[in-house]
């Protein structure tokens, strides 16, 4: 479940200042349905969202959360599937492994932290990551207190315990790795206490050179993946915001400032760079044109729709620009996955590129160098 979906209930409680509890995996062991750094919220009457169980686990959780929501003291809660009592307890999720759980209150006293810090971070696209202390015998760095490593900001003891915070885990990260992609737990990242680094990542960003009826499944798609999807199309009749009603932005562009366009987005000044793009206008002038204009960025995904017959002709006539798309032009885009529908074909796009954007890019329909 991505931080994205915890934002219309929180949004929801701050606005009404009524208090929310946090809960984050820590740790687990063997076989579990979430993994470290998942996180959902509660309400004080239990409605909840997201997801850490498959649902098997929330309804004992939610009982946890009341209390700590009344109590306002955070607290570990321990799940272990290995054993042959986990159904007869009537938890049993299927899953064969062991979760580690940190409850937390969230209320205006402690300014909604860690959440806030975090979804304000996702909002702005910005990078960040939180050191989220997860097991202290420092009761002036309690449970759920911790740092935001790219504002300095701390938070979980109010003003005074907050610099100590601040001081004790600066400190401390200098022997922490640089953020990683994915949840860490780092045990004695100051002696007694424990910390879970979570990061924060901007959503991916892809473009779109291309608006026709066959790119709409593929914008669908990527933002039931909570991706970051902008179409650019030189056909005003196609580029309607009507037809990608989830796109961050639809625009029409001609190719000269579909170049200023990429070339603002390489800096990530107004907005983070792109991660992929993807030329289906079925124009081929227009087609080998976009390319061009890729082949002078770093986007590390490139794919070309279309035969292979048609893929060659396009770098033929690019001449010194087609060997800037070699490493990282995918074409015939998409995995080979026997698509032949609009739909079939957005979902053989979408798997390689999020395939790709994970390093585990293999097994694409066709491309150079493959």
């Amino acid at each position: 479940m991505h931080i994205r979906h915890l934002i219309p209930l929180f949004d929801r409680a701050r606005d009404r200042s009524e208090p929310l509890v946090l809960a984050t995996v820590v740790d687990t062991i063997g076989s579990t349905y979430t993994k470290r750094g998942a996180q959902m919220l509660f309400t004080r009457d239990e409605r909840y969202s997201g997801m850490l169980s498959g649902g098997c686990l929330e309804t004992d959780l939610a009982g946890h959360a009341r209390t700590v929501a009344t109590t306002g003291k955070p607290r570990r809660v321990r799940y272990d599937q290995t054993g042959p009592d986990a159904d007869l307890l009537g938890l049993g999720s299927g899953c064969e492994g062991t979760m580690d759980i940190l409850l937390q209150r969230l209320d205006p006293a402690e300014r909604w932290e860690p959440l806030a810090g975090m979804l304000e971070a996702f909002r702005a696209r910005r990078a960040e990551s939180v050191l989220l202390v997860v097991e202290s015998n420092d009761p002036g760095i309690p449970l759920g207190s911790g740092l935001f490593e790219g504002t300095g900001a701390a938070f979980g003891a109010g003003p005074d315990g907050d610099a100590r915070i601040a001081r004790t885990l600066a400190g401390a990260r200098a022997g922490v790795p640089g953020p990683p992609a994915t949840p860490q737990l780092h045990q004695d990242v100051v002696p007694g206490i424990d910390a879970l680094r979570l990061p924060v990542e901007p959503p991916p960003q892809v473009l779109l050179l291309g608006a026709g009826p066959d790119a709409r499944p593929v914008a669908e798609l990527f933002a039931f993946l909570d991706w970051d999807v902008t179409v650019a199309d030189h056909r005003a009749h196609y580029a309607q915001s009507e037809f990608f009603p989830r796109a961050r932005e639809v625009r029409t562009a001609d190719l000269r400032s579909i170049v200023d366009f990429l070339a603002e987005r390489r800096t990530g000044a107004a907005a983070p760079p792109f991660d992929a793009a993807v030329v289906m206008s079925h124009h081929l002038d227009t087609d080998r044109e976009y390319l061009r204009a890729l082949a002078g960025t770093v986007i590390p995904y490139v794919g070309l729709l279309g035969p292979a017959g048609r893929r060659d002709k396009i770098l033929a006539s690019l001449g010194d620009d087609a060997h800037q798309l070699t490493d990282r032009l995918h074409a015939p885009v998409g995995l080979a996955i026997g698509a032949s529908t609009p739909a079939g074909i957005a979902l053989s796009i979408v798997a390689e590129i999020h395939a790709c954007l994970a390093r585990a890019c293999a097994g694409s329909r066709e491309h150079p160098g493959a």
